[in-house]
């Protein structure tokens, strides 16, 4: 399968978009009418270096990334997914059809203005340390409201704070082992952090009033790391998150590769993002994840066969009553489990480890399920035969009782369930 990828702020440069601004003229006039100047004489000529600007930079982006998707869908294969880094997430958008090329560059212009009205702060990359390391580190320091803002990469992170706090923790940065850069992004403010959410308050009143389609191919949010559902609600929800919120570019990347997708196209002017790509699939192959390896297990082999491929973009930390599972169902997954990992599983297991994050880590401490899940790896136990009905009966009346006691089901339909049981 195959995704494009659009880039977002700091990747704009003098130049960008020659040679598509004649091709698609009707995209130019519609832009120069929208922003009230020439948007091919700011991208080829960069007057008064504007590009540096957020104001001009983010509706300059969103259109010479219109302007190659426009090429793309002339010269190219149709997509199966689209993404974009932060900003690009509109241009993802466009392209899947949630709004027209108008409406995305009214909400683009919108955005930079008002994220550009949040002064005093920056941004700066950190390569070569895990996430952990990076928070370690800002702890320690007491690095007073720098955050982590983008997860580019498993090594590569970019930090959202103030001027004066990340000027003083660069030299910190630069001699902890392993970091191989503390280099500036060319933002003016600290995006994707809490100090952005006066513009994100501002911003969710504009979208509130905006018209969202539905989506005809499927886009990867940067919130969640997971595609846009198909409620328009929910895309204008999480369009004015993601000001405030990180970028979880290596989810999303992660989530693609899961879903089956092996050719990345970055559409735009840098390849960037297809660097980035890179390096999250290399890390991928190289350093495996016991844990993430087995929550996709859980989601394709034990829920996915019961609930279908709603499983697959299941929230690792959401709770299967979202499912609407009953009893019986944790029943199956209980059996299902048992036969995927080779050992017992009774379904309090699955009931009281109620997410596919939680469940991955009770199994990961349990010697006999490690042996058996690692992928790719024979059953240190051989697989047990179904278990007859009387082995889980008691299991199935509790599960049963405790769902009646919680509110889940009616006393009626308990009473009527337990008697089909026996």
């Amino acid at each position: 399968m195959r995704c494009y990828v659009f880039p977002g702020q700091g990747t704009q440069k003098k130049g960008m978009g020659r040679g598509l601004f004649e091709r698609f003229p009707d995209l130019r006039a519609r832009a120069d009418r929208l922003l009230g100047y020439s948007i091919e004489e700011l991208c080829l000529e960069n007057p008064e270096r504007r590009l540096s600007e957020t104001v001009y930079a983010q509706p300059a982006i969103y259109v010479v990334n219109a302007l190659h998707w426009s090429a793309a869908r002339e010269d190219l294969p149709p997509a199966d997914f689209f993404a974009g880094h932060s900003l690009g997430e509109y241009s993802a958008l466009f392209a899947a059809g949630a709004f027209d090329f108008d409406t995305g560059l009214t909400l683009v212009r919108r955005r930079a203005e008002l994220m550009s009205q949040v002064t005093g702060g920056a941004m700066a990359a950190v390569v070569g340390v895990s996430e952990q390391i990076v928070e370690e580190t800002l702890k320690r320091h007491d690095a007073a409201g720098v955050v982590i803002a983008n997860h580019n990469a498993p090594e590569q992170f970019v930090l959202s704070g103030s001027r004066e706090e990340l000027a003083r923790i660069k030299p910190v940065f630069e001699k902890v082992e392993g970091v191989r850069g503390f280099v500036p992004v060319r933002v003016s403010g600290p995006f994707h952090a809490p100090a952005m959410a006066p513009a994100a308050d501002r911003f969710r009143d504009l979208l509130a009033s905006v018209d969202v389609g539905g989506l005809r191919t499927p886009v990867i949010s940067n919130v969640t790391g997971r595609p846009f559902g198909p409620d328009a609600r929910e895309v204008r929800a999480l369009l004015a998150e993601q000001i405030v919120k990180p970028v979880r570019w290596t989810d999303c990347i992660r989530y693609l590769r899961a879903a089956g997708v092996s050719a990345f196209t970055e559409l735009g002017e840098s390849k960037v993002l297809t660097s980035l790509i890179d390096r999250i699939t290399t890390a991928q192959e190289t350093a495996p994840d016991p844990r993430r390896d087995l929550i996709e297990r859980i989601k394709r082999e034990i829920l996915q066969p019961e609930i279908g491929d709603e499983a697959l973009g299941f929230d690792d930390d959401a709770s299967f009553r979202q499912l609407g599972l009953n009893s019986i169902i944790y029943v199956r997954l209980a059996r299902r489990a048992g036969t995927v990992l080779g050992v017992p599983i009774k379904p309090d297991i699955i009931f009281q480890h109620r997410s596919c994050a939680a469940l991955a880590d009770h199994l990961l401490t349990r010697d006999d399920i490690t042996r058996a899940a690692a992928p790719d790896t024979p059953a240190a136990v051989p697989e047990a035969p179904p278990a007859p009905l009387r082995e889980y009966q008691d299991e199935r009346v509790t599960a049963l009782l405790r769902d009646c006691a919680s509110g889940t089901l009616g006393v009626d339909r308990t009473i009527e369930a337990i008697r089909a049981l026996a």
